[in-house]
């Protein structure tokens, strides 16, 4: 049996595994982790001897045409991929995003160190930390210096012997590929969620659609239109690699048997001018500079624009494109969000990115060894002077090439259109959510209920709490999200589960009860709850009226803008710029003063609550003051916003209970229980539920036939 059919039967063998044993399979996540990683193992040795021996056994004139040739052929690829990348944009049919509270909204943007990524100070440490960049130009620096060398030939001849040694251990790490896919295939196909293909299936579609086109026609076909080699024998000879780049979604790893499988080509179909040092120096080198993979996901701009509904002018497509080439020599996850930015876009559709790359990375990965497969190729042929530049092949790949991109985008469109639609539902997933925790059954006093006045202090509320065995929490109605009313009429949020978390922890039973906010500059009244428990930002001026306990969480001040102008808001000094602004901001005095003296001239317009900032005014608000946390949780019911934190020096809001009639005893008792519930992970736990979203959705285990069909597992 040959090695690809071996590869295919563990690739079915491991996705028949999945679906019988499901997510049980994810015991084989070592497995597959191994395999890369022992993949990997001779990647950077061999991709350092090859350049250092391929440069260095080349003569002075030889070397120039290199750089020459392959990179014309470098920017023509260029072209082909940003060409393609773009169109993906027309395979889309109108949705709208936001997403839940990220950390992500505090750190500052990863900056390119391009000196760092490619000029190495240490050669050793870039070896040993795998930064490829400047591994390449350092072997390439040596490699040229060699060609100079009257004595190189003992030393070339030692690391051929050593590439050759090299060579050998990676064919034994490729005997093992069909155990290592069939691993890799079966925790992806027993693990991966069907909700997760479900959310991202527009651009998945889209992209894996554009992939196959480019890997399975569009550079293979321009291989035989300008080379010898015919287009059957491209992707038959090098059928097994692309395989194992799809499984394993590591370019890096499978360069060997690329630069092999190269080699083996040239030999039968270009002998009379095969040199066996081109492809040793132009693949891995060729690693060290955009893919054609790497430049597809700039179609991802595009999705976030449709997803987010932000408008894309002809001019937007020209800048992603430029910028995008510059972007992509770094990292793409640092790349994706700059480019977010640049354009308008909102930053929160970089999650789907991060989600999306479950399934596209490998389908990216196996444009990126095809590309591979094309630049060692045809680079070699320009250089020995085997190109076959024929007018008439040329223009029958021209146009079937543009019947099969008009087939894949029209027939993707068409699908899209009408089997495929994703409604917005983020303001469902909030409004649904329940407790983490059932803590018994607490007692709720709706708006426009009047329980019962409290019996007076006698000595403390504290006293009072234990002799009534009852702990009354006052609320506010409209505090998403710390508390609100979820669909199935219950009250929920942050601060409700940690007040039935403060009574179960006292053994005492929990009334809620509502309060007016007009008790922030009045002062709680003991006759009417024991403590307020609502997401209530402490500044000096209500800390005249009223006794907080110390703080439980930290919000951070941010704006809610109109998906277009996220970018704008960015930094300080750009807002400071834009001249007077006219703001609404949450009524507490002490806030309103920081952004006055923060901005300046800004036209503050207080406003009560939350749910008023987004009520028409006259004249119009557009742009809000709210914290990054809660306004997060707003932009999943008003997705045209976005939530930004500018930069520099992100101001904190601290977050605090309020104790009735300033008791003693009470604040004591509550900071002790604060504390408390911060060191045993409470406050974590409920963070991340309620405001970063985990768990929103009561998602069920994966489908799997011993589960699902035969019930031998729970």
């Amino acid at each position: 049996m040959t090695l690809s059919r071996r590869i295919l039967f563990g690739v079915i063998l491991g996705a028949v595994t999945g679906i019988v044993f499901g997510d049980l399979t994810s015991v084989l996540q070592p497995v597959a982790d191994g395999y890369v990683r022992l993949l990997q193992m001779t990647v950077l040795p061999y991709v350092t001897i090859s350049i250092i021996s391929g440069l260095g056994s080349l003569d002075p004139v030889a070397a120039r045409k290199l750089g020459k040739r392959v990179g014309l052929v470098l920017l023509l690829l260029w072209a082909v991929a940003l060409l393609w990348a773009l169109m993906v944009g027309w395979i889309f049919p109108v949705h709208e995003s936001a997403s839940f509270f990220s950390t992500a909204l505090l750190e500052d943007r990863e900056r390119f160190d391009f000196l760092g990524l490619y000029i190495p100070t240490n050669p050793f440490f870039s070896l040993a930390n795998s930064i490829v960049p400047a591994v390449v130009l350092f072997s390439m620096a040596v490699g040229v210096a060699l060609i100079m060398v009257p004595e190189k030939a003992r030393l070339i001849e030692v690391l051929n012997i050593a590439n050759k040694a090299i060579a050998r251990a990676t064919d034994f790490i490729v005997w093992l590929t069909p155990y290592g896919v069939f691993a890799i295939a079966a925790v992806v196909s027993g693990t991966l969620g069907f909700e997760t293909l479900n959310r991202l299936q527009v651009y998945l579609i889209s992209y894996v659609g554009m992939a196959i086109l480019l890997s399975l026609w569009v550079l293979p076909a321009l291989i035989a239109t300008l080379t010898p080699i015919p287009y059957r024998a491209v992707l038959g000879r090098t059928r097994d690699a692309l395989v194992l780049a799809f499984m394993t979604t590591s370019l890096f790893a499978v360069l060997p048997m690329l630069t092999e499988q190269i080699k083996a080509l040239l030999r039968e179909y270009a002998p009379e001018r095969h040199d066996e040092s081109l492809p040793d120096v132009i693949v891995p080198a060729s690693f060290n500079f955009p893919h054609t993979g790497k430049l597809l996901s700039l179609s991802f701009i595009l999705f976030a624009a449709w997803f987010s509904d932000t408008a894309m002018p002809l001019s937007s497509y020209f800048k992603l494109a430029t910028t995008g080439l510059l972007v992509m020599f770094g990292n793409v996850n640092a790349a994706i969000p700059f480019l977010l930015d640049m354009l308008r876009i909102p930053a929160d559709t970089f999650q789907l990115f991060l989600t999306s790359g479950v399934i596209n990375a490998r389908f990216g990965t196996l444009v990126a060894a095809m590309h591979t497969v094309t630049i060692g190729v045809i680079g070699s042929c320009a250089v020995i002077g085997a190109l076959r530049i024929n007018v008439r092949r040329l223009l029958r790949y021209a146009t079937l090439t543009a019947v099969a991109t008009a087939a894949t985008i029209g027939g993707l469109r068409v699908l899209l259109q009408f089997e495929f639609k994703t409604p917005y539902d983020k303001d469902q997933v909030i409004a649904s959510m329940e407790m983490i925790h059932d803590r018994g059954e607490a007692r709720v006093f709706r708006v426009g209920e009047a329980p019962a006045a409290l019996p007076p202090v006698a000595t403390t509320i504290v006293d009072r709490i234990s002799s009534r065995k009852q702990v009354r929490i006052g609320y506010f109605d409209d505090s998403l999200p710390y508390v609100y009313v979820n669909t199935h009429g219950d009250l929920v949020g942050f601060d409700i589960e940690m007040g039935e978390q403060f009574g179960h922890d006292l053994g005492v039973g929990v009334e809620f009860v509502p309060v007016s906010r007009s008790i922030l500059m009045s002062g709680l009244d003991p006759a009417v709850c024991d403590v307020l428990m609502s997401g209530v930002a402490i500044g000096p001026d209500r800390a005249l009226h009223v006794q907080f306990s110390a703080p439980y969480l930290d919000e951070t001040m941010a704006f809610l803008v109109p998906d277009h102008l996220s970018s704008a808001f960015s930094e300080w000094s750009n807002i400071r710029g834009m001249g007077p602004l006219r703001l609404g901001v949450p009524n507490a005095p002490y806030f309103i003063h920081k952004i006055q003296d923060e901005l300046g001239n800004a036209q503050i317009v207080p406003v009560g609550t939350m749910d008023e900032m987004f009520r028409p005014h006259d004249p119009p608000l557009n742009i809000f003051i709210a914290t990054a946390e809660r306004g997060s949780a707003y932009t999943l019911l008003h997705p045209e916003y976005s939530v930004v934190v500018p930069k520099p020096r992100p101001m904190k809001v601290p977050l605090g209970y309020v104790i009735a009639g300033h008791d003693p005893r009470m604040v004591d008792l509550v900071n002790t229980w604060i504390d408390l519930k911060r060191k045993d992970g409470t406050i974590d736990e409920l963070f991340a539920h309620w405001i970063l979203g985990e768990q929103a959705t009561r998602t069920e285990r994966r489908w799997s036939v011993v589960r699902n069909v035969l019930h031998l597992v729970k």
